[in-house]
């Protein structure tokens, strides 16, 4: 009998980013995650996720901390370990596009302060939206990773997939993900799409999938059988529900095959043990909600992932109308169907999910439509899959011409402008505080005065107050 070969699978753990955005609002502070780094870095994991997605953001606005302060201390103790972090393409980490030199220069900072492997996404899978950010990635020496955000609709075939996957590796990536943030992706269809992927390129394949529709460990299990290289999962106290699959779960499965991660359990443990109390106070603060906690199915009917479902109820409890809830929930694939199909993800899924309530709410559909449906609809996100509805498209942007080109050609340089703001003049600390203020100038506006009224103490007592408005 043949010997079987061994193709040990690779582990991207996702705690201290992905994990706790999904169940904690991204709130696990830079000293909190700083004692465990040790350990973590022993593990043999195939990278750590630590930054990037929401974590610049609510390090900022929340928890009046500096991200990229974040970032280097992170990097000095992870010392045999890649860092990762999730880039959404022309949006950076924002929620409009960007110029190609703010891009440029973040993908630049971000490597230079110690990022090894950017996962660079869009929205629409526009990949015209990926191209500055992987060329500025492969520049700087980094590993640029493409991800797929998976979604379903009659135009999402295996050969659309297997099409995408070999435009990407014409682009230059190194790797390519599969980005499943809604927990949409069943076993068996994931076999059928890592087979179509590995016909289409010869890259690794990468899993990432949230545990909110229940099926992500056996999505796992069929998705590694069927070729798939790297799986993404986090620390057991912060998986599951909206999360990703426990890893000690997943080195558990594949112990003694021939995909065998070769990972300790009893240092897995030990990491474990760390997070746990941080698990119990989240539980107990409520700032960890039961409900995101549980299977949701309704992902599968409505296809709207964890963070979104949250928003709409939260949504709808400020209006007094949460009776409304299976009504928005049902309008969601119909506007999703007006806007081209496009996959549920950040910016998409609040873009969508926010129209939808508006339509429900007002009684008549787009009698009012938002700022940002406006944006999509005349195409500055980029092309969706499939046209817009005329109708729709007409009610919002009017006679206007739609961009059909890559929306941030039609975008000046920004980035000496930015350098150049008065408040950057003012505040400015260090080179990448004009990335902070680029994408949130009011956030980062905040965080500098706090910041500054930290470092003199000239009035503690309005330093305080101002921490005092952003709670953690």
């Amino acid at each position: 009998m043949a010997e079987q070969v061994k193709k040990p699978l690779k582990i991207t753990e996702t705690v201290l980013r992905d994990a706790h955005q999904s169940l904690i609002a991204t709130r696990m502070t830079t000293e909190q995650m700083l004692p465990i780094i040790d350990k973590m870095d022993k593990v043999g994991y195939h990278s750590v996720e630590c930054w990037g997605g929401a974590t610049f953001d609510a390090s900022l606005r929340f928890l009046k901390e500096d991200p990229w302060i974040r970032l280097r201390k992170l990097r000095d103790g992870f010392k045999n370990t890649k860092l990762q972090m999730l880039f959404r393409g022309q949006n950076i980490l924002g929620y409009n596009h960007y110029a190609d030199d703010v891009v440029e220069y973040f993908v630049q900072k971000s490597i230079a302060n110690g990022i090894d492997i950017i996962r660079i996404f869009d929205c629409f899978n526009d990949l015209r939206n990926l191209e500055t950010a992987v060329k500025a990635a492969k520049k700087e020496k980094g590993h640029a990773q493409i991800a797929l955000s998976y979604t379903l609709g009659d135009a999402y075939t295996l050969d659309y997939w297997k099409d995408t996957a070999r435009r990407i590796e014409e682009m230059g990536a190194d790797s390519i993900c599969i980005k499943d943030m809604a927990g949409l992706l069943v076993p068996y269809k994931a076999t059928e799409l890592v087979q179509a992927l590995k016909e289409g390129s010869s890259l690794p394949i990468q899993m990432h999938t949230h545990y909110t529709s229940g099926v992500a460990s056996m999505t796992y299990l069929k998705a590694v059988e069927a070729g798939a290289d790297i799986i993404d999962t986090a620390m057991s106290p912060f998986s599951m529900g909206t999360s990703q699959p426990a890893t000690e779960v997943m080195v558990e499965t594949f112990k003694g095959t021939e995909y065998d991660t070769g990972l300790d359990q009893n240092l897995l443990a030990e990491i474990a043990e760390y997070f746990q109390p941080m698990r119990e106070e989240a539980l107990k603060s409520g700032l960890m909600n039961t409900k995101v906690l549980g299977v949701n199915i309704k992902t599968l009917l409505y296809q709207v992932p964890g963070g979104m479902l949250s928003n709409l109820v939260s949504q709808l409890k400020e209006a007094g109308a949460e009776d409304k809830y299976q009504e928005v929930l049902e309008e969601i694939p119909r506007v999703r169907k007006d806007y081209g199909e496009p996959p549920l993800v950040t910016p998409s899924s609040q873009i969508v999910g926010t129209q939808a309530v508006l339509n429900v709410l007002q009684g008549e559909r787009y009698k009012m439509i938002t700022k940002e449906s406006k944006k999509v609809l005349a195409g500055e996100f980029g092309q969706t899959i499939k046209p817009f509805n005329p109708e729709v498209q007409k009610k919002a942007i009017g006679d206007a011409e739609p961009i059909t080109c890559r929306p941030a050609d039609l975008i000046e340089p920004q980035l000496e402008k930015y350098k150049n703001d008065p408040i950057v003049q003012r505040y400015k600390q260090q080179d990448e505080d004009v990335l902070s203020y680029a994408l949130f100038p009011a956030v980062a506006t905040e965080f500098f005065k706090y910041r500054e009224a930290q470092q003199t103490k000239v009035d503690p007592a309005a330093a305080d107050t101002e921490n005092k408005a952003y709670p953690v």
